[in-house]
């Protein structure tokens, strides 16, 4: 489905049903995240090969992240990670797992820093 059109379909819900636009849509469209319910995410999020550089202080991701292939350049502070973190081919692969992990602080991520 065409960018636009999906565009379109998400500003009738919000408007006519009161539905927010997803998490993902806002992310991977650069549209600002106004809800405090938008940084939680109750899976997993996979945001691979998108062209997103950073993502949201406080961002809580139930599950695992991947940011495989995406153009991300540093994490958040705040964010949590109660599953893996995947940054292959990223630019988050020149840190260490501790310099990831203090570039977050007070954040967490739980799982594997898998890269």
């Amino acid at each position: 489905m065409e960018k636009e059109t999906l565009k379109k379909i998400f500003d009738f819900l919000e408007k006519n049903d009161n539905k927010r636009k997803p998490l993902m849509w806002k992310l991977k469209n650069n549209i600002p995240i106004t809800e405090k319910d938008d940084l939680i995410v109750k899976g997993s999020l996979d945001l691979s090969s998108s062209n997103i550089t950073s993502l949201p202080k406080g961002l809580e991701v139930k599950g695992g992240l991947s940011l495989y292939e995406s153009e991300i350049i540093s994490l958040p502070e705040g964010l949590k990670v109660y599953g893996d973190l995947f940054i292959a081919d990223t630019k988050l692969e020149a840190y260490t797992d501790d310099e990831l992990r203090k570039m977050i602080e007070p954040g967490y991520i739980n799982g594997e820093i898998i890269r």
